[in-house]
């Protein structure tokens, strides 16, 4: 079983979309039984607190079966337990290795990292990084963010694929 923690800032917006998403894909693929998917935060500020409405009017708009939740923190503990550590920004990355220290970095990647290169949203900035996903909650661009974690999340379940790193279930 892959377990993937999908990490933003305060777990309400991107790493929520993300999580959901790859849910989706993953049921859509026959391999629910192959996964533990979650998500978290760096941030305290937002513990508690449900999905942005943002979101889950995006994840509807979409077909994306979702549930209530409540925004956690990411720990030690995640990092140590999950396989990918998946952040959407630079920031998210520095904040999860202050979290999980140097052992996670073998697990830390972007989400946009596994979007095919002909990703029209670009996995590449100006300066030749790896994209990062915008935050919704500053930008309100719940659109581009959708599309952005879905190039990512087709990408990411598509690797363990190819790589075979995931079995199919068993009848399919």
């Amino acid at each position: 079983m892959k377990k993937i923690m999908f990490v933003c800032h305060g777990n309400i917006c991107r790493s929520t979309m993300a999580e959901f998403v790859m849910k989706e894909l993953v049921r859509k693929a026959g391999k629910t039984n192959s996964f533990l998917i979650n998500s978290s935060g760096t941030s305290r500020e937002e513990i508690g607190n449900d999905t942005h409405h943002g979101t889950k009017q995006k994840l509807r708009e979409m077909g994306i079966p979702f549930e209530r939740r409540a925004a956690i923190q990411l720990t030690k503990a995640d990092c140590d337990e999950y396989d990918y550590i998946v952040g959407m920004d630079y920031a998210n990355m520095q904040n999860i290795l202050r979290i999980g220290g140097n052992s996670v970095q073998k697990k830390l990647h972007l989400l946009l990292e596994f979007a095919p290169p002909s990703y029209k949203g670009g996995v590449s900035s100006m300066y030749g990084k790896v994209k990062e996903i915008d935050d919704p909650w500053y930008t309100g661009n719940f659109d581009q963010t959708y599309n952005d974690v879905l190039a990512g999340c087709t990408g990411l379940l598509e690797k363990l694929s190819v790589s075979h790193e995931i079995r199919p279930q068993s009848g399919n």
